[in-house]
């Protein structure tokens, strides 16, 4: 069975990374692309992990036809480290994380990811938990606009919260759409759609991205062996940052002090830089993918120096506390 797209990236990620081999880790599965080209590329076995339910159901088609060597496990890219040891990898060779939304799910309108066409407001790449509907009826105003602008860099976000908050309840894409273009000025030709911001800081929201993110790339340091490779696909601009910020602290390209901590002695690199620059799409992979336009990719080699625990703040990530939405309080912490 052919795989439903091509992943992006994916021949210039498996030219950095040749040769592939041993135990790889596609820490967000999909439709599996990255996991057959890393076997196709020469890798021995490779456990995938996803937390959305319905890449479950649709593998279950094909996986039998690759003999074990494609594993696919329920879970998220946090635990990589974890559900490679349960899977008998206490170290492996190399892991590819994929970030943000996958096609599959925008294109499926009842999962709510899309303004384009009208569906529940929901967002939930697991199907479970808090969903964009959720936070949107349930958060005070100042946290909402402190969360769009935050996560989706929104400019526009006091005056959307204000206008969100006064059109309550708000439960379908296409009402929180009209909402958000309503407060806007009017979209031109090849602009993007006004909504697009409000949707991306609530889909990164619903699913803690920015968290799993940085948990992840810890995860990832814990589970390579020496030698073994890290490959980081990203979409946007605050996701590129943390990944790039996070390897050059770990590769001794960059201050490691924390604010927040005393002064301590340089820790030993724990990687090495493969890709010097982000590596990005080529015309031919735009001609056929132009969701690739803002893809970069980065790629890191593992050294023996011990793992440890990611600071937050250095690395970029945005922090949003939200407290009790019962009193309204709430406040940005960075």
């Amino acid at each position: 069975m052919a795989a439903p797209h091509i992943p992006v990236l994916l021949r210039p990620l498996l030219e950095v990374c040749a040769p592939v081999r041993g135990t790889w880790v596609d820490g967000t599965f999909g439709a599996g692309g990255y996991a057959r080209g890393l076997v196709e590329a020469g890798a021995a076995k490779v456990i995938g992990i996803d937390r959305d339910p319905a890449v479950h159901g649709m593998a279950r088609d094909w996986l039998p036809g690759f003999h074990g060597t494609i594993v696919l496990r329920e879970g998220t890219f946090s635990e990589l480290d974890h559900i490679a040891e349960e899977e008998g990898a206490e170290r492996v060779d190399g892991v590819v994380l994929d970030l943000g939304v996958s096609s599959m799910q925008i294109d499926t309108a009842e999962r709510g990811f899309s303004f384009q066409k009208d569906a529940p407001l929901d967002m939930r790449m697991s199907q479970s938990g808090e969903s964009a509907a959720d936070i949107v009826n349930g958060a005070d105003e100042a946290v909402l606009a402190d969360l769009l602008y935050l996560y989706g860099e929104e400019k526009a976000s006091r005056r959307i919260a204000r206008a969100i908050v006064a059109a309550r309840p708000v439960e379908t894409t296409l009402q929180l759409a009209e909402i958000v273009a309503g407060c806007l000025p009017r979209q031109k030709p090849g602009e993007k759609h006004p909504a697009t911001r409000t949707f991306q800081a609530l889909r990164i929201a619903v699913n803690d991205e920015y968290g799993e993110l940085a948990r992840g790339l810890e995860a990832a340091e814990r589970a390579l062996a020496p030698g073994g490779l890290l490959a980081v696909v990203s979409f946007h601009s605050v996701e590129d940052r943390m990944v790039k910020r996070f390897l050059q602290i770990r590769s001794g390209r960059m201050g490691q002090g924390s604010r927040h901590a005393p002064e301590a002695e340089a820790e030993a690199p724990a990687f090495e830089m493969v890709t010097r620059r982000s590596v990005e799409p080529d015309e031919a992979e735009l001609a056929l993918n132009p969701r690739a336009r803002s893809a970069r990719l980065r790629v890191a080699r593992r050294t023996a120096a011990a793992a440890r625990r990611v600071d937050e703040h250095e690395i970029g990530m945005p922090i949003l506390e939200r407290r009790s939405r019962k009193t309204g309080e709430g406040r940005l912490r960075r």
